[in-house]
């Protein structure tokens, strides 16, 4: 099961703060560069596949995932100084060693095999076409940061170098698609909607609410869609079920992109508030999202954000629309073809980072009362919750 310390491990990206050595006009974390990696990861795998590549998307995500917390691990090296060390052979060995051996005893509580696959992917750093995408995304998404920075330290020394460093990077990039969007991003409806994702960095949680670290709702959605992920892999979900249950958590908030993040007692304040804001949701989505994205994308992210908290599958095409299910997916829709998306599992991790949003600030010492009695209400709602015979719940437990 996920223990306290890996839990711990993923919300500690929402205080390290990029770029701490430039003026910039807001906070970057690792938590939501890393979030936007993902998204663009996304991006970039099914463009390729639209080109007749095949992507092994188990091995993307676990990938996203292990870079995640290997930089975690790291954070303390600045970027440039890392990317030097790794270059070296010995050191790169010895380092991943060390970060394998800090994570090991945590990753083999969710599965030998996942803690094996961890180790693998660190010391044998073979070349694929999931390791170019997630390359690729990382080069995107630190790019689309630094245009940001580079207007406020514009002057300021050693900024050309870094900007050259960047752009240096292009060329190296081995997605064609990733290349040309960093070439020329203002003829890219792709990048427009890199682009428009990347703005959930700028949104926080619970804005009105002092708490430290601020969140931003781009990091929340990193947290929800790997723990969702974790879990999927702790109770056996085939591989299209554990592709749903990240990406579903991934994007599940995609709508605030456009709406903002509403607060749940001001959705409860006003009876049919919540479903007239999900409707208006839907109809921005319509019209200033999925024009940025091929057709045949749109559908996926429509079974994400619409009813993103129900259990669903669909067997295409059998079945004209998704099949609803009120409690947890019978073992038999555990299959591929019936594309099934655990979306109650979403909603308890994301009621989980909530959770360990409110939990952390309290424990620094930040605790207004709308805070403490969130995490309450939190608590009392969720912490027995049991989904597939998994005891979730008590993930709130591990940190009270």
């Amino acid at each position: 099961m996920i223990t306290r310390p890996l839990l711990d491990c993923i919300f500690s990206a929402a205080g390290i703060e990029r770029w701490n050595d430039h003026p910039h006009p807001a906070v970057f974390t690792e938590l939501g560069k890393q979030g936007h990696k993902m998204v663009i990861a996304w991006v970039l795998g099914k463009h390729e596949e639209d080109q007749g590549q095949a992507i092994d998307w188990s091995s993307l995500i676990e990938g996203g995932i292990f870079e995640f917390l290997h930089r975690v691990v790291v954070t303390d090296i600045r970027p440039p100084v890392f990317h030097k060390l790794m270059e070296d052979k010995e050191t790169r060995d010895q380092l991943n060693g060390w970060v394998c051996q800090k994570l090991e005893g945590d990753l083999v509580h969710i599965s030998p095999s996942f803690a094996q696959r961890f180790r693998e992917y660190h010391r044998c750093p073979a070349s694929s076409p999931e390791r170019s995408i997630l390359r690729a995304a990382h080069y995107l998404a630190t790019k689309w940061e630094f245009d940001f920075i580079l207007h406020w330290s514009a002057g300021m020394y050693g900024i050309e170098q870094t900007q050259q460093e960047i752009e240096n990077q292009i060329e190296s990039i081995g997605v064609d698609v990733a290349r040309e969007m960093l070439l020329a991003p203002k003829s890219s409806r792709l990048w427009g909607f890199i682009s428009l994702v990347g703005q959930l960095t700028f949104q926080k949680r619970w804005a009105q609410t002092p708490r430290i670290p601020q969140t931003s709702v781009l990091g929340h959605l990193l947290f929800v869609a790997v723990v969702s992920y974790l879990v999927s892999v702790e109770i056996g979900a085939c591989p299209r079920r554990a592709y749903n249950d990240f990406f579903g958590g991934l994007f599940h908030d995609l709508p605030e992109v456009l709406t903002r993040d509403i607060v749940s007692p001001v959705k409860a304040s006003v009876e049919g508030l919540d479903a007239l804001i999900h409707r208006y949701e839907q109809e921005a989505m319509e019209d200033r999202i999925f024009p940025l994205l091929p057709d045949a994308w749109c559908g996926e992210l429509r079974y994400y954000t619409e009813e993103e908290f129900a259990n669903k599958t669909w067997k295409k095409p059998d079945e004209i629309s998704p099949r609803r299910h009120p409690s947890d997916i019978p073992a038999e829709f555990n299959r591929d073809e019936y594309n099934p998306l655990d979306g109650q599992l979403i909603e308890v991790c994301d009621k989980l980072a909530a959770y360990v949003e409110a939990s952390a600030s309290i424990r620094m010492g930040v605790h207004p009362r709308a805070l403490e009695d969130g995490r309450q209400r939190l608590y009392e709602r969720f912490s027995r919750t049991v989904l597939y015979g998994y005891p979730i719940g008590r993930l709130f437990d591990e940190n009270v």
